[in-house]
């Protein structure tokens, strides 16, 4: 309701519709009117609310036609319920709501008003109903009123999920199911992923301790299988005629070697 509110030049422009729904939400120091008007001169508007709880300050005030000027056709407050209330009609093709008020009040205050235009059925003989007929008062809404989720017809019958709109509740149903299956094979890819990454993350230390295994081993000549007789030992490489002693292997010189051999 605030945002129709808004002092622009718009403000006094008749709105036309078909249908809407008007909310009020707790707006404070509030006043301000709105003007709707029908597309045809035939049709004729019906009002119901869906909530109202208004506090004892501010008042609703509804006139059938264009100007709140003359006395109101309902006059709205804390004392009104919407089963009290039920729906309301204008005799034209205009209404006026008026809404004021205080600086005071709670998250609860407010109210959902349903806006339709209808077409009497006194007129349906004569230019019919080209769009869709209500099911109880038989008026003649627009057909893009239907299966939109607000009861337009205050009783039900264009939102008839079971003859008007299978499709709305069935799609209701499967979407879900489908969103339900969706988030399972999401939730099981996400723990197939983190068993593979557990499974490589516990395989790769083994790996590098194989390897490291292999290299040391090849290092060493471990690598090469020895035969199994005795005699044919494979020899490492070095000079083992003359190991090294305490201060190191140095090279022997012949003469030396034959004085030590004559002493």
């Amino acid at each position: 309701m605030d945002s129709l509110c808004k002092d622009h030049f718009l403000q006094r422009q008749y709105r036309k519709l078909d249908g809407g729904v008007l909310w009020s939400r707790n707006e404070r120091n509030l006043d301000c009117t709105v003007t709707f008007q029908t597309h045809s001169i035939l049709q004729r508007f019906m009002l119901h609310f869906d909530l109202l709880q208004l506090d004892c300050n501010d008042h609703l005030y509804v006139y059938d036609g264009a100007h709140a000027t003359a006395p109101p056709k309902a006059d709205l407050s804390c004392r009104n319920t919407k089963q009290q209330v039920g729906a309301l009609f204008t005799r034209s093709n205009f209404v006026t709501l008026k809404y004021v008020t205080d600086n005071w009040g709670t998250d609860a205050n407010g109210f959902k008003l349903v806006i339709t235009a209808v077409k009497d059925p006194i007129f349906l003989p004569e230019h019919g109903c080209k769009e869709f007929r209500c099911k109880q008062r038989e008026f003649c809404v627009s057909a893009d009123l239907t299966c939109d989720g607000v009861d337009h017809c205050a009783d039900g019958s264009d939102e008839d999920t079971a003859a008007l709109c299978p499709e709305t509740g069935g799609g209701s149903a499967g979407e879900a199911w489908v969103a339900i299956a969706a988030g399972s094979a999401a939730l099981l890819l996400l723990i197939v992923v983190a068993l593979l990454c557990c499974y490589c993350r516990r395989r790769a230390p083994n790996r590098r301790t194989h390897l490291h295994l292999e290299q040391m081993a090849s290092s060493n000549g471990a690598g090469t299988k020895a035969p199994c007789s005795p005699g044919s030992a494979t020899r490492l490489p070095g000079n083992w005629a003359h190991p090294a002693g305490p201060r190191g292997y140095r090279a022997a010189r012949p003469g030396r070697l034959r004085a030590r051999a004559q002493r």
